[in-house]
């Protein structure tokens, strides 16, 4: 029997940089639940500006070590981080059909890749 992996750590390329000039690069992304995926609307911001979408799911499912994270975070992070966390929430949250094994030619070794962009997701 195999176990669901619901956390997936990350580093940030960046960081978040705090307002004592500390940076926070080290995180875990949760799985997302069908709750975390339907709250947003209702949040006044969504509703008028549906690109805010991804920064209260993001701040939803993200924990960042030494902060708390919450949408003004998430607003505060460089452009690559947040692209960053776009992506490994597309990716963590997709239906399972993109992750498929591959087997190293040169030392036999099997991998789970992303079929889409090719990454390693750790085996």
């Amino acid at each position: 029997m195999s176990v669901l992996q619901t956390e997936y750590e990350f580093t940030l390329p960046r960081g978040y940089v705090d307002g004592d000039g500390s940076v926070h690069r080290d995180g875990v992304m949760r799985l997302a639940t069908a709750g975390d995926e339907i709250a947003p609307y209702k949040d006044p911001r969504v509703q008028t500006n549906a690109a805010y979408l991804a920064v209260i799911l993001l701040s939803r499912v993200t924990t960042l070590d030494g902060v708390e994270v919450n949408p003004k975070l998430i607003e505060n992070l460089f452009a690559s981080d947040l692209s960053y966390l776009q992506k490994l929430y597309n990716r963590i949250n997709a239906d399972g059909d993109a992750e498929t094994w591959v087997e190293c030619p040169s030392c036999a070794q099997r991998i789970r890749v992303d079929a889409e962009d090719g990454e390693g997701l750790g085996g």
